[in-house]
């Protein structure tokens, strides 16, 4: 939100109260343990008159977790418990308070060092390794009242898609200013489909359905992180409103409505450090099954389908040599008009139990979808209506709408016995056979004429319903399934929502722009703490072509989790049949689905451990170029390619001739798919329908499963270790899925090749890269440089 009319002057209607001094400091303790309490007045108070008759700021110091700064300030104070996600990491007992003797003050957290300076002007400093990280200083913390005729823009719509015009903006609000460094470029803010690097953008954290080519988010998180060594968490589950240098262009702005500001200071230096603190403090990513990682295969939306066209496809899969983990069915399993009511239309799945039993015993995991809404025709409805368990008006009715399904509610999930009641309808669901839950919507939440049970702010609410709706899921997958097994797919999202995998891009379309912009959200929401990622491959709106069908499969199985769905039309492979010629070559539709279905099988023990890492570490699965090369400038705007895991880089094809053109980080690289060597620069290359650019990292030792035809088997049992150029000594674990037990090689580089040994001792088969391959029964063995 801007409330500057360029450097000098305000916007009509706006009176700004700017923190001018340090008045005055002192150590207290609080929830955290020390603190530093600063008294900010919004004038430099010379005479005992100054402090008569206008607002002051106070803001407080303290620390959550090593390495991290809380910063609250407050015009007013606020009713108890009115903001804040959840911390689950915070820790007390980590700043250390000090009173400085110049009459400033300064919090020490691990490295990270934040001081105010004594007096006039507003000084704020954050400091760790002897530098600068960021600063807030004269006039970059400020209580904005509007007044009659302010020209601040609207605040979004409570239900965002239905209408254009936003809410009147809120009376008052407190803005903080943070610098940034010459050429220090910001990430995050959630999954946002526009360019990866934020500056110059102006982004309004409010969760939206707006497909992924529009400004509008599905998962919008608070939290971004930039070049300079550290990121920011904005503590409002409400609406914020970032200018990323798009207001002041030497700041990151961010406002929120109210009489409160708390945003925290969270120290790196690197990226990936980052990162792991945050995801420490907001929580990170549950350990999702094995199996989860396969290939899923939807009824897609409007189609028509029964129990046959199900076996149909399926069968088809099987037929075609095609492995498939996972079957999802899509909204039209339960009757139109009646969702959500967790009962299977009748008319076209007579036998529910049977079928899914019948799906289990060819192999497969079975997903369903559901969304929060409650239609009037369900009668589920009514029984929620009658026990309160739905949202209300001002005026005690049910809140109602159309815009999805007729006369539809929404379970109010404040209400803990609405939550017990939602879930005992899943755990009934999960019951009859379903496995994972797809947690369509969350996003339509209104802000305006309701009443929520727990008296929650209706601000508050709109972002912070996802969280609630998803967790009363998960809640219950875990409790039915057991941790580590456990897998929602969700569309929406805030800060925190990281915990509950996995999440996918939302409502992309059939075209290469649209694969584009999905990798782009993907690649910013994980920047935002989320470790798990997936997409509908294909698209989802529209009939894709073979082109774009076969590039996006490609892409989609490298990707963490793999999802083939549709709205109007089905994604069988065989669906987008092509010329004789075109099969002959392998590079038809079923042929490349094949190639990289069996490609993701084999590279299961090495992703499955990455997954585990983004569980442990909340390192992603899928990264950015700069989580692993933050000293090479030439990555930091790098938004068509990533690494999977940390030794793979895949650059997808968004081109139907096969152009691509991408960027190999210093060091020597490894084709997977055809054992070339190169070393760093830009690439450009012409790849047809069967290959992309697939690299291995310098140093990488890789533990793959060839011929692996499903996703959860014991990644121990003879497995292949591939050692790749480099000279570096390295270990490499490789976990069980089902037991956990861990097996770890270790490779030692010598002149002439290397050893390679297993602990526990088993047996393997090992290679150098593009090499013979070796078996041992004893856990060791040597391999040679040919020649």
């Amino acid at each position: 939100m801007k409330f500057t009319d360029g450097f000098w002057h305000i916007r009509p209607g706006v009176t700004a109260h700017y923190a001018a001094e340090a008045y005055d400091a002192e150590t207290r303790r609080n929830a955290d343990g020390d603190a530093v309490v600063v008294t900010a007045p919004t004038k430099v108070i010379a005479t005992r008159g100054d402090t008569l008759n206008r607002p002051v700021l106070t803001v407080s110091l303290s620390s959550p977790l090593e390495g991290v700064v809380r910063v609250r300030v407050e015009h007013h104070r606020p009713r108890p418990g009115a903001f804040g996600f959840d911390l689950v990491g915070a820790e007390p007992g980590h700043g250390r308070a000090h009173l400085d003797d110049d009459g400033g003050a300064h919090l020490a957290s691990g490295p990270l060092r934040a001081r105010i300076a004594p007096g006039a002007p507003w000084d704020l400093r954050f400091e760790a390794g002897g530098r600068l990280l960021t600063r807030s200083g004269h006039k970059s913390l400020g209580y904005m009242q509007l007044g009659p005729g302010a020209t601040v823009p609207a605040e979004p719509t409570g239900v965002a898609g239905v209408t254009t015009t936003g809410r009147a903006p809120a009376p008052a609000y407190l803005h903080a200013q943070l610098e940034l460094g010459v050429g220090e470029l910001v990430y995050g803010l959630g999954e946002r489909f526009g360019p990866l690097v934020k500056n110059g953008q102006s982004v309004d954290v409010w969760n939206a359905d707006g497909g992924t080519s529009s400004e509008l988010a599905y998962k919008n998180v608070p939290f971004y992180l930039t070049s300079g060594g550290y990121g920011v968490l904005v503590n409002h589950p409400q609406h914020v409103s970032f200018e990323v240098g798009s207001e002041a262009v030497e700041q990151v702005q961010f406002s929120v409505p109210g009489e409160a500001l708390e945003y925290l200071v969270i120290y790196g230096p690197t990226p990936a450090e980052i990162l792991e603190r945050y995801t420490r403090l907001t929580g990170r990513p549950a350990r999702v099954p094995a199996w989860s990682y396969g290939l899923w295969l939807s009824t897609s939306f409007t189609t028509d389908y029964d129990e046959a066209t199900v076996t149909r496809f399926i069968d088809g899969m099987a037929e075609r040599d095609l492995p498939l983990s996972v079957f999802h069915f899509d909204c039209f399993w339960m009757r139109e008009f009646s969702w959500t009511d967790f009962t299977w239309d009748t008319r076209v799945f007579p036998d529910p139990e049977g079928m899914l039993r019948r799906l289990r015993e060819k192999g497969l995991r079975v997903s369903a979808w559901i969304n929060p809404y409650i239609a009037q025709r369900s009668p589920l409805f009514d029984e929620g209506e009658r026990a309160g368990y739905l949202l209300r008006r001002t005026d005690g009715t049910a809140w109602q709408w159309d815009f999805w399904q007729a006369g539809m509610g929404l379970v109010d999930f404040t209400n803990p016995d609405a939550t017990r009641w939602f879930q005992e309808k899943v755990r009934a669901l999960l019951r009859q056979g379903v496995d994972a839950i797809k947690t369509d919507f969350g996003e339509r939440v209104p802000v305006e004429d309701v009443v929520w049970h727990d008296g929650s702010d209706p601000g508050v609410m709109h972002n912070w319903y996802a969280q609630l709706y998803n967790r009363a899921v998960f809640e219950v997958l875990e409790a039915e399934r057991g941790h580590g097994e456990a897998v929602v797919f969700a569309r929406s999202a805030t800060a925190g929502g990281q915990r509950m995998p996995v999440h996918w891009g939302g409502d992309n379309s059939s075209t290469f722009l649209s694969m584009a912009e999905s990798l782009r959200g993907g690649l910013s929401l994980v920047l935002s703490g989320f470790g798990f990622w997936s997409h509908d491959i294909g698209g989802f709106e529209g009939t894709p072509d073979p082109a774009v069908f076969k590039r996006w499969v490609a892409f989609g199985l490298l990707s963490s989790h793999s999802r083939l769905h549709g709205s109007t039309s089905y994604r069988v492979p065989w669906a987008f049949e092509e010329d004789e010629a075109t099969a002959a070559a392998g590079e038809d539709a079923v042929s490349v689905t094949r190639q990289f279905t069996r490609l993701k099988l084999e590279l299961m023990p090495y992703l499955y451990q990455a997954g585990l890492e983004a569980h442990e570490r909340g390192l992603p699965v899928m990264r950015p170029m700069l989580l692993e090369f933050p000293e090479d400038p030439t990555v930091w705007h790098l938004d068509r390619q990533y690494l999977l895991g940390r030794d793979l880089l895949v650059a997808p094809v968004f081109s139907e001739d096969g152009a691509v053109t991408y960027y190999l980080p210093a060091g020597r690289w490894t084709n997977l798919l055809t054992g070339e060597s190169a070393t760093g620069g830009w690439r450009t290359e012409h790849h047809g329908f069967a290959s992309l650019p697939l690299w291995v990292r310098e140093d990488a030792v890789l533990v793959t499963r060839p011929g692996a035809d499903r996703p959860d088997t014991d990644y121990a049992d003879n497995p292949l270790v591939t050692v790749y150029p480099g000279a570096a000594d390295r270990s490499v674990e490789i976990t069980h899925p089902d037991t956990g037990a861990v097996t770890t090689f270790t490779v030692t580089r010598e002149t002439t090749g290397a050893t390679v040994r297993s602990e526990p001792a088993l047996p393997f088969r090992a290679r150098l890269a593009g090499g013979e391959i070796t078996e041992t029964h004893d856990g060791t063995v040597r391999l040679d440089i040919a020649g």
